[in-house]
């Protein structure tokens, strides 16, 4: 969900540690083969596919596809071509489809699994990789998604942007971290202290490939916000996460793998609350606190 945003992330089977140059990509092909333009951060380009045609609701609170159904794949240049990572949002009869695609041509599925729970429909996450062409990489990747529902042209930004009705420089304050608004919600990226590598080569920026900490918060009126995300953890890690949360009201849902030979290896723990803003900030700052996450 990363994600949040998105949400929500996602991986590599790259076997080259030396990056290239982002010019010696034709990057408007790879925009054609995807159908939509990329967002840029430093050398990856990162295309998002979000669910909007699902009306997914989950306690009452119908979730903004930028709050958990916000698919992605994030391109980043290497040597001979670039490697893919990426997030497949899916309903459940879409998964054996979708999947049957990207291996016939040439993808790999490093994980499918759940973000949240009790949601109505259950949308299921299916993280990728990849390394190659990155035209026939975005062919790939467009191909699979056509075997689900997901709209294959982006949606027309509205005339004007949802309202952020929480008090969002006090959020930035207790996360550490500067957040931002996007389609409703208010997102934090809060990266790793140490770098994360695939195969030698760092993953950076964090964010855009699926190496930070992600955070969602949806007003849901009166000074209260749904929030998703995930935390982005080494092993030992975890378990004091989870305490953390779940003393303050917020319920783990979800903790697993996204990638396959990441170093060091990470855990990825889900969660979901609607609750008054401030204090579900404070939980997660909690939580953060028993990480190795960077300082602002």
């Amino acid at each position: 969900m990363r994600k949040i945003s998105s949400v929500l992330i996602c991986v590599v089977t790259a076997g080259f540690a030396s990056g290239a140059s982002a010019q010696e990509i034709d990057w408007k092909k790879v925009d054609e083969a995807l159908g939509r333009t990329a967002a840029v951060s430093g050398d990856v380009h990162r295309y998002g596919f979000p669910r909007t045609d699902l009306q997914v609701t989950l306690d009452g609170v119908t979730i903004r596809p930028t709050l958990a159904l916000g698919g992605w794949a994030a391109f980043k240049p290497m040597h001979g071509g670039a490697m893919v990572m990426g997030d497949l949002v899916l309903l459940e009869t879409e998964i054996n489809p979708v999947m049957a695609k990207l291996i016939e041509n040439g993808l790999e599925v490093t994980a499918v699994h759940n973000h949240v729970l009790r949601s109505s429909p259950l949308p299921f996450y299916m993280h990728i990789g990849g390394h190659g062409d990155p035209v026939k990489l975005a062919t790939a990747i467009r191909t699979a998604l056509a075997e689900s529902k997901t709209p294959l042209t982006p949606p027309a930004p509205p005339a004007t942007p949802p309202a952020i009705d929480l008090d969002t420089a006090q959020l930035d304050q207790i996360i550490g971290v500067k957040g931002q608004a996007n389609g409703g919600v208010y997102q934090f990226a809060v990266p790793r202290r140490d770098p994360v590598t695939e195969n030698g080569m760092q993953l950076t920026p964090p964010g855009p490939t699926g190496v930070a900490t992600a955070i969602g918060f949806q007003p849901t009126g009166g000074g209260k916000a749904a929030i998703t995300g995930d935390f982005v953890l080494t092993g030992e890690e975890v378990n004091p996460v989870i305490k953390a949360l779940r003393e303050n009201g917020i319920e783990v849902t979800a903790v697993h793998s996204h990638m396959l030979t990441e170093q060091p290896r990470l855990i990825f723990m889900h969660f979901w609350a609607n609750d008054d803003a401030v204090k579900l900030a404070k939980g997660l700052r909690a939580a953060l606190d028993k990480t190795a996450s960077a300082k602002s």
